[in-house]
């Protein structure tokens, strides 16, 4: 693990600094062929969990010609399940250190299958909605107890930093792959195909789980404390809740009050875990400096990853005109690129300071999103793609190293919960990029379009056109065809306007992040404890 002190100089030796102690290195057994095979069962459960992140996307418009869903239903349906993974994953990461990681996966890995299975057959938006909501409670279980059961059956480092970059590949792997798998599915069967990818994935999961994968649980562990996981719950669903409706509707009352809602909340929540004698979550994890550079890492990657994943799924078919089947295949390139990456990282990392290697990486990815700033309307699909890739690569490293960062630095009792504080930060991260980069994408959409739209459209035609890209089509193929394609093409130059800029501040936080990580890493050494 890469445990040290924050304050020696570069090229010293360091001294490993955890809250708890530490087993001699010397003393750590490599993992076999068990472990490995358990390995793969959390890399397909990671993916799954992923590809529910956002293969939904592509299944929308088939949802709201069938169900009818009202805007604000529709919202739901595609939030509700992040919103629930956000609040509920530091709560499922402690609830797994105190009744098991692996009992807690299998329970989740089940309820994930069967509302699978109903959301598939949803005759209402309602009821699409309530399952969304189960399947955020279930997903939020598998995260933090996939990483934390790593951490237990992988205890030397070598062999944890290549399993950590395939855990953060299978992340990375289940976005292509619901894009792929999801936009062929909807090529020839119903939208609630896509749910029912996870079923069989899961049941497989379930069958092997049990014979591969260790029990671990934190003999000291107290009772879980139910008003701190209601406070803690809260205060992630008020601030994601609160960042993303700025997103949609800018900044307006109830986003500021779901913001000031849960910033009061969370105030709450520290307040309890520091007078507690028995806290859910020890925050004094935050005293280590490692810890809390590398999670600011993780978000603003997070944050970076949002500046061009946010839109070019829409560029490719609501710019470019390709179907969902063929976006998915133009999209396989990036998610190929953090499949290629995340492995590679741990053996780079061997020979290369971390800070450096995450420092070249975020740099990496911010000439990727500069190249962005030359996409076109009439064109750009090899430039987007190649873009992508060059993103991809970049953030590939940057998210294992700060993962294992993050999570090494706590004692493998609280190893749980310091990995779902690790994909709490990553979620809010997306919520940034999602909030900042959306509000401001959406700003200059409908002030573009104040501008340029054709005279002759309808209040009401106008309205819907200004409202998104996607609307716009819509209007635009109702239209005669001289007005359509004039409504069109002012729309999508409204679109790559909000595409350029939000593209060069991604840019410009990759390259600030890139500085950090090298001036505040830099004196981790390269390789392992064990080779130092």
């Amino acid at each position: 693990m890469y445990l040290v002190d924050d304050t020696a100089p570069e090229g010293t030796s360091t001294v490993a600094t955890t809250i708890g102690p530490l087993p001699s290195p010397a003393s750590e057994p490599l993992a076999g062929r068990r472990e490995w095979i358990g390995l793969a069962v959390l890399a397909l459960a990671c993916l799954v969990y992923a590809m529910d992140l956002t293969v939904l996307h592509l299944a929308v418009p088939m949802i709201s010609a069938d169900l009818h869903p009202t805007s604000a239903q529709l919202l739901w349906i595609i939030d509700v399940y992040g919103f629930m993974v956000a609040g509920l994953l530091i709560t499922m990461g402690t609830f797994g250190d105190r009744i098991g990681r692996r009992r807690l996966l299998m329970v989740g890995a089940a309820a994930f299958a069967v509302v699978s299975i109903v959301a598939a057959f949803a005759p209402t938006a309602e009821i699409l909605i309530g399952c969304r909501a189960l399947l955020g409670i279930a997903g939020a279980t598998l995260a933090p107890s996939t990483l934390s059961l790593i951490f237990t059956m992988f205890r030397d480092a070598g062999q944890r930093s290549v399993a950590v970059g395939v855990w953060v590949g299978a992340f990375s792997a289940g976005g292509a792959v619901g894009s792929l798998f999801g936009g062929a599915l909807l090529e020839n069967f119903w939208w609630g195909s896509v749910f029912l990818l996870a079923v069989p994935v899961m049941a497989l999961l379930l069958v092997l789980g049990p014979k591969v994968l260790p029990e671990f649980r934190d003999p000291n562990a107290g009772k879980l404390d139910p008003v701190s996981a209601a406070l803690c719950v809260a205060t992630m669903i008020a601030l994601v809740f609160g960042m993303k409706k700025i997103a949609q509707d800018g900044i307006g009352p109830v986003a500021l009050l779901a913001l000031f809602g849960g910033g009061s909340v969370g105030a709450l929540f520290v307040r309890r875990q520091l007078t507690r004698r028995d806290p859910m979550l020890d925050l004094r994890l935050f005293r280590l400096g490692t810890f809390r550079i590398a999670l600011l890492i993780n978000m603003i990657g997070i944050f970076v990853a949002f500046g061009y994943f946010l839109f070019v799924a829409q560029y490719f078919q609501l710019v470019l005109g390709l179907s969902p089947l063929a976006t998915g295949v133009v999209m396989a390139p990036s998610g190929l690129g953090f499949i290629v990456g995340s492995p590679l990282a741990p053996r780079i990392v061997r020979v290369v300071r971390p800070g450096y290697l995450i420092g070249t990486g975020m740099a990496a990815s911010s000439i990727g999103l500069l190249l962005m700033l030359h996409l076109s309307v009439s064109g750009g699909l090899a430039l987007a793609v190649v873009a992508s890739v060059i993103i991809s690569l970049g953030l590939a490293p940057v998210f294992g190293i700060t993962t294992e960062l993050i999570v090494g630095s706590a004692p493998q009792e609280q190893a749980g919960a310091a990995s779902g504080v690790s994909e709490t930060g990553a979620e809010l991260g997306g919520a940034l990029g999602i909030s900042i980069l959306g509000s401001i994408s959406i700003a200059l959409y409908r002030g573009d379009l104040a501008e340029s739209l054709p005279a002759g459209l309808s209040p009401e035609a106008g309205r819907s056109v200004r409202d998104t890209l996607g609307a716009a089509t819509e209007v635009a193929a109702s239209l005669p065809e001289h007005i359509g394609d004039s409504v069109l093409l002012a729309a999508r130059e409204a679109f790559l306007h909000g595409v350029h800029v939000t593209a060069g501040i991604a840019a410009l936080a990759a390259l600030a992040i890139s500085v950090i990580a090298v001036v505040r890493l830099r004196h981790i050494p390269a390789g392992t404890p064990e080779q130092d």
